[in-house]
């Protein structure tokens, strides 16, 4: 049998011709001479070049040594894989964490209520010594939990942050919401937060001194440098996936940090920390709790095989002992289902997400303008109402293509966790913008114009599980129609009426529905978007108290002079 230059022979698993037991067949003049010298139980085969090994615990350790130096050809995959797994089983050398958790108290200085299961998060985090991650499905409060924790350990100030770029201005918020400012000589002061320093230029420069430090991946290696000398305690690593491969500059730069003297608490955030590639969870740890899994060649050689293309991928018979492992020792992960009874039956979020304001307010003065005109020369109230009108529209689809970049973004994640997702926008041309791009995911569509049949036909693939992924129309997909195969509704754009939103939403909250809904409004920062949502958000984001019951269009004229009031003000402040 012929072999590739990069290897010196082959290794097979076969039953012995006459003792009829399983062995390991060696082929290969350089491979025989080699293993020949390592072990005493060896015969020769039936061919030339061609030797035989007992299966034995001692002869896959003689085959791991000679193959670190040698590599032969691996022809029985399934076999040598399960043998190294059992023969070079870690033995775990940290305490394991407490599976049973208590309902934690947080400290003075954190303001809000933590559900009960945030309450055993947060124990759970006291436990861990802040080191490390936290994985509950998203929309579970990974972020309250965090805050509570801090809030709560020993000298946890100050704070670092690292975040995607989309979601810094929503920490920004939730520090200020669920925070209480501590002085110097310990005293809580209720009406104050602590001091948070947002992070956005990559230029290097002194930092002041703050409690909280919030930046994103991207712009982390060029103010490692700043960040150093601020005698950081606690790194937090919100969609700590994004450190998944260890030869990435943010993984170097987040490392080096984590690794600093002063640092006494690392924790990671994410929905989903495991991925099917195993080398991806290795580098995550190795910084929340470096050594937990070994060295990477030594995690690689317990948990995975490498495929064709050389990348190491967790064995399926041991995804859940690594997972097993996790928990025991740094990962709290929690479903929605095993928290569903302390959940509301539907429960809304407000997200803000960032925007192309460059964009937004040079359109904007273009409508004004526009608006003015057209005021001037309205000889009927109708006619000015009218004008109103049209402004309102330009403004609500001009927002909604400054945060289309963004949107998308957020979608693309929420499909990372293979869930159904609807989203509903409002603009026949954001509609468009969404489909083409994201067209990986074969989105099925309900938009207006369409034949009953084609409506139906789009719905029943949604609902049959053949796309997981449908855009609608918030006016055209907002009644009538059942989609109670997806749990997850995003709301790319906002409609001024609430009841069109619950409309909306009860498209999935419905008879059938066996989970419960989150629903998720995006709100494009310095848009008018916040005014839009402030009909629909109360100022605690408890949104399900303030869904009017009454229809309110939002649309005749006091209400859209008040909103054109607002637009002028921002361009004259542009």
């Amino acid at each position: 049998m012929t072999t590739s230059l990069e290897n010196f022979g082959t290794l097979e698993y076969v039953q012995d011709k006459y003792s009829k037991l399983w062995c390991w067949k060696i082929t290969g003049k350089l491979a025989i001479d080699k293993i020949s010298s390592l072990s005493s139980k060896a015969w020769y085969g039936e061919n030339e070049n061609e030797v035989i090994i007992e299966d034995s615990t001692d002869s896959i350790k003689q085959l791991k040594l000679l193959m670190d130096r040698f590599p032969l050809e691996i022809l029985s995959k399934t076999v040598w894989q399960r043998k190294i797994v059992k023969t070079y089983a870690p033995k775990p050398t940290l305490p394991p964490i407490k599976h049973k958790l208590k309902r934690a108290k947080p400290g003075e200085q954190f303001r809000g209520k933590l559900m009960n299961f945030q309450k055993e998060g947060l124990d759970f985090l006291l436990k861990s010594s802040g080191n490390a991650l936290l994985a509950d499905e998203m929309g579970l409060g990974k972020t309250v939990q965090t805050l509570s924790y801090v809030s709560t350990e020993k000298q946890t100030f100050p704070v670092l942050i690292v975040a995607p770029l989309v979601t810094l201005n929503n920490w920004e918020r939730e520090i200020e919401k669920f925070l209480k400012k501590k002085s110097r000589n310990g005293r809580i002061l209720e009406s104050n937060s602590p001091s948070v320093t947002l992070i956005r230029t990559g230029k290097s420069k002194e930092l002041p001194k703050t409690d909280i430090y919030v930046i994103n991946y991207e712009l982390l290696l060029k103010r490692s440098g700043d960040l150093e000398q601020v005698g950081i305690r606690t790194i937090v690593c919100d969609e700590v996936h994004n450190l998944r491969s260890k030869t990435t500059q943010k993984y170097k730069a987040v490392k080096k940090l984590a690794a600093l003297p002063t640092v006494q608490y690392r924790i990671g955030l994410s929905g989903t920390p495991i991925y099917n590639r195993g080398s991806e969870i290795w580098p995550i740890i190795d910084i929340l709790k470096p050594g937990l899994l070994g060295s990477f060649k030594e995690f690689c050689e317990y948990f995975c095989y490498v495929n064709d293309k050389g990348k190491a991928i967790v064995l399926e018979n041991k995804r859940a002992s690594l997972r097993n492992e996790l928990q025991k020792h740094v990962m709290l992960r929690r479903k929605k289902a095993d928290v569903l009874k302390e959940l509301k039956d539907k429960v809304r979020y407000k997200e803000v997400i960032a925007s192309d304001t460059d964009y937004y307010l040079e359109e904007l003065d273009k409508i004004w303008k526009k608006l003015e005109d057209e005021q001037k020369e309205a000889q009927t109230e109708f006619s000015k109402s009218a004008s109103y009108h049209r402004a309102i529209q330009s403004e609500r689809q001009i927002a909604g293509v400054a945060k289309l970049p963004h949107v998308i973004n957020f979608v693309k994640n929420i499909m990372e966790i293979e869930e159904s997702v609807v989203v509903f926008c409002h603009h026949k041309v954001i509609h468009k913008l969404l489909h083409e791009s994201l067209q990986e995911f074969s989105p099925v569509s309900i938009i207006g114009g369409q034949t009953d049949s084609t409506r139906q036909d789009q719905i029943d693939k949604f609902q049959k599980g053949e796309s997981k992924l449908m855009i609608a129309g918030i006016r055209a997909g907002n009644v009538g129609i059942n989609l109670t195969k997806a749990k997850y509704v995003i709301f790319a754009e906002l409609d001024w009426s609430p009841a069109i939103h619950r409309q909306a939403e009860d498209r999935l909250h419905r008879i059938g529905q066996k989970n419960t809904v989150f629903a998720y409004y995006l709100i494009g920062n310095g848009t008018l978007d916040d005014h839009v949502a402030s009909i629909l958000v109360d100022k605690s984001y408890e949104i399900d108290a303030i869904m009017d019951e009454t229809v309110d269009t939002y649309e005749n004229k006091d209400k859209a002079a008040l909103i054109l009031a607002q637009i002028q003000d921002k361009i004259h402040s542009k």
